[in-house]
């Protein structure tokens, strides 16, 4: 099933809208307070997906799961950090600069699944994560 792709096309497009928004909400404010303020909406529309699913009650069960939680925890931590930088980004460049370079997580994160993951990296795969690298590079440079 092919699931996975529209999920990821529609991450693309919300990914693109926090772009946007961000770079207009953020024209005269602190971005890291802004950052903040996001972190408490995403928390609450969040847990309101999760209370609509009628899964809050499986929160216990995460939260006792020591190694999961560790890497939630570490997982929340960097997402934190990346969107403390994105913002920073974007408040003092144009989003035609930011968004691209910020696509270099797509190769970074590659690199790592394969060290850290045992994932494998196709002939295909490797030249796109290449192309990736070389659209980072000439955005960078125009």
């Amino acid at each position: 099933m092919m699931s996975w792709l529209i999920y990821a096309i529609l991450s693309a497009v919300f990914a693109a809208l926090v772009s946007i928004f961000g770079k207009i909400g953020l024209q005269d404010i602190d971005s890291n307070t802004a950052t903040a303020i996001r972190a408490v909406i995403m928390t609450l529309f969040l847990f309101g997906v999760v209370m609509f699913q009628g899964n809050l009650g499986k929160v216990p069960e995460i939260l006792e799961d020591r190694k999961a939680l560790l890497f939630i925890v570490l997982s929340g931590v960097a997402g934190a950090t990346s969107w403390i930088f994105y913002f920073l980004a974007l408040k003092f460049g144009e989003v035609t600069q930011v968004a691209p370079i910020d696509k270099l997580s797509v190769v970074i994160a590659a690199v790592l699944a394969l060290f850290f993951l045992g994932e494998k990296i196709s002939m295909l795969n490797g030249f796109g994560i290449l192309l990736i690298t070389a659209g980072v590079i000439l955005t960078a440079l125009g």
